[in-house]
């Protein structure tokens, strides 16, 4: 596998010291994807459809998914760890305050007050608390990034739920179609059937096939509901009141966008993006691991007044400083052992990365290919759709005329209409395989920037009127705090 991203430890007997880095990644050209189209890949990738019902949807839930918002606490909470760890790399200082009474029995009471600052400051002689600082600010970025992934899989749910309501809609049509077409034939039997002309067991066959489309159609309108609340929720709604009129027809496949290159896919997926910072921050943790084997040096200042009574206290003042060297000599062997695990940490790390690599990969040539055989399999289903039809009305013209049984009449009714409900949803799995496409492509947006709707008037979803303003940013949060720098 010499296209992958290969990871070189370089560790001697000491370890590596300091800022530099412990891995090392090249890179070599990955093979080619077996299928590119045409299209620019958009980052809104959901405005390839060119449904502002869709796009309306979308910017509900960006605006309103609680699991998008827990992903943005996440990013905060990060970067104030990160901000925490970086207070190492100034002094501390503290005011210092103090009043103390003696109390004697054989000898005149005494007092002491004392008013100061305290100033203690760990030089930073091997990088060790500066690696340290830049893995949390690698975390940082990494959560970052896994907040971009929670977005795209949130518009991703959001437009496979879409659909599915579109052609759960487009299902009812159908069905009801084919209960109004099985009511006529049912109306012809009993004429026969009172008539003389036929059995009543073809009457109750008849029945019966009314009975079974009136049952597909009730387990479509409980899918229906059940979408309705799935999207709801996607979007930070109650499910209780939930419903949409996404209509029945479903949007015409657009064109196959353009692939690019592999290696370009590394760049654009913030997973791959939030699988190497995690790497990176775990070879910072090894440096640091690596440099607190080696001596510290520890200052420390005071700027004290002293006096026996308050009147007194600011006459004379005092200034120390003083220098501390701690040499680590034996420590059972807990510092080496820190080293090893970040090492296997580190290593850890990139099996993961590679292989968030390859699924990425994967999901790239499954789409591709799942999208060739779903076309043909749609075009193969349209046929037997056709076939079915044609020789349904054969077999009712030779079953007038007394040829063939009615058992066959209905065995070819049946098969046409279960064909007919196939072919839709073949149609919604071709959509849904092109969304995964899309997210196997698309490279991250940021919800917290302006998400250009257009066109888009006023609309009310379950009763609230939401205005969408053209230019306007999808999401109100609060401005993230710039990251510190990260020497590289």
């Amino acid at each position: 596998m010499t296209w992958l991203l290969l990871l070189v430890l370089q560790l001697s007997g000491s370890g590596c010291a300091g800022k530099e880095s412990a891995v090392k990644l090249p890179t070599q050209s990955p093979p080619p994807f077996s299928e590119s189209g045409q299209a620019p890949l958009r980052d809104f990738w959901w405005t390839t459809f060119d449904d502002q019902e869709l796009d309306q949807q979308v910017d509900i839930a960006l605006r309103g998914n609680f699991d998008l918002e827990g992903a943005l606490q996440r990013i905060l909470q990060a970067q104030a760890i990160a901000r925490r760890e970086a207070s190492d790399l100034l002094p501390d200082v503290d005011g210092v305050a103090l009043a103390e009474s003696t109390v004697r029995t054989d000898s005149p009471n005494s007092a002491r007050w004392v008013l100061g600052l305290d100033a203690s400051y760990q030089v930073d002689l091997w990088g060790e608390i500066g690696s340290r600082v830049d893995a949390q600010w690698l975390r940082a970025s990494a959560t970052e990034a896994d907040f971009n992934v929670v977005a795209l899989t949130l518009s991703a749910d959001v437009a496979r739920t879409w659909f599915a309501l579109i052609e759960a809609n487009a299902q009812i049509e159908l069905l009801d179609e084919q209960i109004q077409t099985n009511l006529t034939g049912l109306k012809l039997q009993e004429a026969r059937f009172g008539l003389g002309q036929i059995r009543s067991a073809d009457v109750l066959r008849q029945r019966q096939l009314v009975e079974s489309t009136r049952e597909q159609r009730v387990v479509v309108l409980s899918r229906i509901e059940v979408l309705e609340h799935l999207l709801a929720v996607l979007q930070g709604q109650p499910p209780q009141e939930a419903s949409y009129s996404p209509g029945a027809q479903l949007p015409q496949l657009p064109p196959l966008p353009e692939t690019g290159l592999p290696a370009e896919l590394l760049n654009r997926r913030p997973d791959i993006r939030r699988d190497f910072l995690a790497l990176w921050a775990a070879d910072r943790d090894l440096a640091s691991a690596v440099s607190a084997q080696y001596p510290r040096l520890n200052l420390a200042a005071s700027f004290t007044t002293v006096a026996e009574s308050p009147e007194n206290l600011f006459r004379e003042w005092v200034f120390s400083v003083a220098g501390q060297l701690i040499a680590p000599l034996i420590d059972g062997g807990q510092r080496r052992a820190e080293v090893d695990r970040n090492v296997a940490t580190v290593r850890l790390r990139f099996t993961e990365f590679s292989q968030t690599v390859l699924i990425a990969y994967q999901e790239v040539e499954n789409a591709l290919v799942r999208e060739q055989y779903q076309l043909q399999r749609i075009e193969k289903l349209e046929t037997q759709a056709k076939l079915a039809h044609q020789a349904s009305i054969q077999l009712r013209e030779q079953y007038l005329i007394g040829e063939t049984e009615y058992l066959d009449v209905l065995s070819s009714i049946q098969q046409e209409q279960s064909l007919q409900r196939n072919v839709l949803s073949a149609r919604l799995e071709l959509i849904l395989n092109r969304i995964a496409l899309y997210l196997a492509l698309a490279g991250d947006f940021d919800p917290r920037q302006a998400y250009p709707l257009a066109n888009i008037p006023l609309e009310y979803v379950d009763g609230v009127p939401i205005e969408i303003i053209e230019g306007a940013p999808p999401v109100i949060v609060e401005q993230l705090p710039e990251e510190n720098d990260i020497d590289e």
